[in-house]
């Protein structure tokens, strides 16, 4: 543990931990799925077709995914060469802070401008979240690995749903000259700002690794090495990669939910009251089933508990092609909160024991990858055939293929397997660095 942090006690370590998912949440649910999207679709497109603002609104989601998908493995193994893990999230996070301030500026027809700050935005927080996820593994019990980081989405939940209810009074009482959007846009960033700093100031940075190089290598060099390293070695992180794999296809179906849900409801023409309200009931439902999820996966195991989840999700795609009318859609929104927040805390958790801990950036690096990849094809599939179909309602249910999909591999996974392994290669770090 580093010399700054050996006075904050565990508790207020994870719960520092934590609060960086309250803060960025807010990204996540004002600019990502409730009001950015609205906004964008009613307003600042609103010289576009409906299906066209939608379609586009896929496309820069896919973009800037792509982006922070091509840098995550490189600087995440830079990060654990140099011990800079918290360094990297820093400039991540206030890339996506300054961007979304900017947001402020947004207005109608200024689509374009949306779009390339909306870029900058998902950016920085999918880059932070690589250091983020990282720091997981290091700062929780084994015992509480799964229990941190559902409290971790929990908070998220909570932040994010505080932060809406705010923004919603904004959007009723301020509408001259949009102010209500645009300043719901500004809090976002003050908020996602003011709860990175506990993180920075409590969270230990864990040491630098230099597991089977050479010293004095330039650490790009390095990073550059330890990936080739890596897929050397990729056949001894068999359940690990496979489990990737199916992250890769479930996480592709909720990521193209949570992205595209708000902008499908207002293309059919659900109100925007409704739209934003039932986005902030997923945040109130999912606080508790969140930690649902990490109590109930010591019952009948991780892997079991993300399953389940994703058949209810599989079910959320096909009553989604249905429906038409306001109550419909908090029906659904309600049902995504059920299960949203448990199933990507499992994963995250379950991933976090199967990676070895000296490599902890460079394998969320891959984590990302495969998250960033699945939010890319998801909502580029959404767009594709909504555009093709002239509607996004066959957008919506064809999602069931990446649920059907994911749940299959996972059962594929033999996670026992792969958390031995990493305890090996654990082992083997603490020995080389001893």
């Amino acid at each position: 543990m580093s010399e700054s942090s050996k006075s904050f006690s565990y508790k207020q370590i994870t719960t520092a931990w934590c609060l960086y998912d309250w803060g960025s949440s807010a990204f996540s649910t004002t600019g990502e799925a409730a009001v950015l999207p609205v906004y964008f679709s009613l307003i600042t497109a609103n010289v576009l077709a409906p299906h066209v603002a939608t379609a586009y609104w896929g496309y820069i989601n896919a973009f800037s995914l792509l982006v922070a998908a091509m840098l995550a493995p490189v600087l995440g193994s830079l990060a654990d060469h140099t011990g800079s893990k918290k360094k990297f999230l820093a400039i991540f996070a206030g890339i996506g802070v300054v961007a979304t301030a900017l947001m402020y500026t947004i207005n109608t027809g200024d689509w374009i401008l949306a779009m390339v700050l909306f870029f900058f935005g998902a950016v920085g927080m999918g880059g932070s979240y690589v250091f983020y996820d990282a720091l997981l593994g290091h700062i929780a019990k084994e015992d509480e690995v799964d229990y941190i980081s559902a409290k971790g989405y929990a908070l998220g939940y909570v932040g994010g749903g505080l932060l809406l209810a705010v923004n919603i009074a904004m959007i009723w009482f301020l509408e001259a000259n949009n102010l209500g959007y645009r300043l719901s846009l500004l809090s976002v960033a003050i908020w996602w700002a003011i709860f990175t700093v506990p993180l920075l100031r409590r969270v230990p940075e864990p040491p630098a690794t230099r597991v089977g190089l050479e010293e004095g290598i330039p650490p790009l060099k390095a990073s550059f090495q330890r990936l080739a390293q890596t897929f050397r070695e990729i056949r001894k992180y068999r359940e690990l990669f496979k489990f990737l794999i199916a992250f890769w296809l479930y996480n592709d179906g909720i990521g193209t939910i949570i992205k595209m849900a708000t902008i499908y409801g207002a293309e059919i023409g659900i109100d925007t009251l409704d739209l934003i309200g039932a986005l902030l009931m997923t945040q109130i439902v999912g606080i508790p089933f969140s930690l649902l999820f990490g109590k109930v996966s010591k019952r009948i195991g991780t892997k079991t508990a993300i399953i389940v989840g994703l058949a209810w999700y599989t079910l959320i795609s096909i009553a989604g092609y249905f429906m038409s009318t306001g109550w419909h859609f908090w029906a659904l929104a309600i049902a995504v909160g059920m299960v949203q927040g448990g199933t990507q805390a499992l994963s995250r958790s379950l991933y976090s024991q199967m990676a070895p801990k000296a490599r902890s950036a460079e394998f969320f690096g891959f984590y990302d990858i495969s998250s960033k990849f699945a939010g890319i094809i998801g909502p580029l599939l959404f767009a594709v055939v909504s555009m093709l179909a002239g509607g996004s309602r066959l957008g919506i249910v064809s999602l069931i293929v990446f649920f059907g999909g994911g749940i299959y591999l996972l059962t594929r996974v033999d996670e026992e397997e792969g958390i031995r392994v990493a305890k090996i290669e654990n082992a083997r770090a603490e020995v080389v660095t001893a």
